[in-house]
């Protein structure tokens, strides 16, 4: 058994007290992952936002010899894609508070995996946006906010 504290205000708190279970010590930790997400007691995202891209890369490569077939036409492929490894990826995005870095990582990790899919590198210098566009994907940062609105529409 372990605990998270989470730190909702700044005020201090009494440093170097232990919680106890009888005389037993219960260890403090810094995050945990719950429902598939981690959370963090510093406020911070990063941890889910690296969690989310390795959930998504091991979604991928599950799916690899579909995705990475060239006798599968481009938009099945990204149909494919969008039904499987996206979702994996944005599974909780609704309710994080983005920065532009966690936008980044993610548009990173995605188009690493679309350029894959394709054989296509960076030496190719086809624009990020001409692959997305050839495998009929939105791009990532437009699909994180319609999440985060419709979201906000639920609540």
């Amino acid at each position: 058994m372990k605990y998270l504290e989470c730190k909702f205000n700044a005020e201090p708190r009494e440093a170097g007290l232990d919680v106890r279970l009888g005389s037993h010590v219960i260890p403090k930790r810094g995050s945990f992952k719950c429902h598939g997400s981690v959370i963090q007691g510093d406020e911070k995202i990063d941890e889910n936002v690296t969690h989310s891209i390795g959930v998504g890369w091991m979604k991928w490569s599950s799916t690899f010899r579909v995705l990475c077939d060239n006798k599968v036409p481009p938009l099945p492929k990204g149909k494919f894609y969008r039904a499987v490894v996206r979702p994996a990826m944005l599974y909780g995005t609704e309710c994080w508070p983005i920065k532009k870095s966690h936008i980044q990582k993610m548009k990173v990790a995605e188009m690493r995996m679309l350029r894959w899919m394709y054989v296509h590198t960076k030496m190719d210098k086809i624009r990020n946006e001409d692959i997305g566009e050839k495998v009929g994907v939105a791009p990532m940062d437009d699909q994180m906010r319609e999440t985060t609105l419709r979201w906000f529409g639920h609540v």
